[in-house]
């Protein structure tokens, strides 16, 4: 089941393989967060037909890094990418095949080579988890 997302939200643009079997996805981007959704469908499920814990940190992750990027763009810090240094997710809820998801970042603090971040995830507008990373900051000229 595939419900429209909700208005704000478009069609993401950043493709992966890990990400490819859980489309469609969609983002909702300012200048200082990319906040992703979903609904969630059999291809986002455990065993037991509930929400994966694996997809929860994944798309968190992804969340905090892209608004992250957001952040050093707004700023006009260069950066050649981030690297995922630490992830930590606090699970507190679940999540139901038709639930609405949200990965919103609503913590960033940048550095010259670190960026911090914080997510909540809401699953029906109720919070399920929250995620905390700290990322590399690559600038073109490091390795």
């Amino acid at each position: 089941m595939h419900r429209a997302a909700p208005e704000g939200f478009q069609p993401h643009d950043r493709k992966s393989p890990l990400t490819g079997p859980w489309e469609p996805l969609y983002a909702r981007k300012s200048k200082d967060r990319v906040v992703l959704g979903l609904t969630v469908a059999t291809p986002h499920t455990n065993s037991r037909g509930l929400l994966h814990g694996g997809l929860i940190a994944a798309m968190a992750d992804n969340a905090m890094g892209l608004s992250c990027g957001a952040v050093l763009a707004r700023d006009g810090v260069p950066s050649g990418g981030l690297v995922t240094v630490s992830l930590a997710v606090d699970y507190m809820g679940k999540a139901e095949i038709g639930d609405w998801l949200e990965f919103d970042t609503d913590f960033v603090r940048t550095g010259r080579t670190l960026c911090f971040a914080g997510a909540m995830v809401t699953a029906a507008g109720a919070p399920i988890a929250r995620a905390h990373a700290t990322f590399r900051v690559h600038t073109s000229s490091s390795s």
